[in-house]
């Protein structure tokens, strides 16, 4: 079984504060779907921000895809960063681009040549029930079609890791089902999914998912061991 992810007595650190993240250590297989949950404040969103190299460690050991991520080459980052898609708490669209042009960013900076770009952004358009609004620009969504046009971008490409950070918190429980049930299907054409939520009756929905809980900083860990297999193992 392939380990995706491996951390080892991490820490972060910002500036000359106390540490936001202290001793977190974990692996997961490659195919597997968890939650992350905690209160706010936690540090959900910091353990995200290492796991897709918006931030580097202050200590400890992080490896992506059997690779050191702690000193990989800055000119590397971003060949990395592509095979990780990123659902962010606030969006991050493009706001002078189209719906599907944000979309479509992924293909374009991996270079796909712009006859392949239409067909997969029409599919994953359709995917979120937002085919009506490719044309809309991201001040003319809502909330909830501004999160499912981030989630589009985020899995355009076919991610080997998608990391997903509260990504129901603007869509209605109807639309958040059916958002789980999308990462859900991502996850059996083998993407790992990670997924930071304070809902906990949402974990209950994905039969095989794992649970990771983060308390002031650290991980909780009753089993003694946080090394997790694929769901179907």
């Amino acid at each position: 079984m392939a380990t995706i992810v491996q951390f080892e007595n991490v820490g972060l650190r910002y500036g000359t504060g106390p540490e936001t993240l202290s001793d977190v250590s974990f692996s997961l297989g490659a195919g597997s779907f968890y939650f992350l949950t905690g209160a706010s404040g936690a540090g959900k969103t910091s353990l995200l921000k290492l796991l897709y190299l918006a931030q580097r460690p202050t200590r400890g050991m992080i490896r992506l895809f059997g690779e050191d991520a702690v000193t990989l080459p800055r000119a590397r980052l971003p060949g990395f960063r592509r095979r990780i898609g990123v659902v962010f708490q606030d969006f991050r669209l493009v706001p002078h681009l189209s719906a599907a042009d944000n979309v479509a960013l992924p293909l374009r900076v991996s270079g796909v040549p712009e006859s392949d770009v239409e067909a997969p952004v029409r599919e994953m358009l359709a995917w979120v029930g937002l085919s009506d609004r490719a044309h809309a620009r991201p001040a003319t969504l809502s909330g909830g079609e501004q999160q499912r046009i981030a989630i589009a971008r985020a899995v355009i490409g076919r991610p080997e890791m998608l990391v997903a950070d509260e990504p129901t918190g603007n869509v209605d429980p109807a639309m958040a089902e059916r958002l789980l049930h999308l990462f859900d299907s991502l996850n059996r054409l083998g993407t790992t999914v990670v997924v930071a939520t304070h809902d906990l009756q949402l974990i209950n929905r994905i039969a095989g998912a794992h649970m990771m809980r983060i308390e002031q900083g650290r991980l909780s860990d009753p089993t003694g061991s946080l090394r997790f297999p694929p769901r179907d193992a």
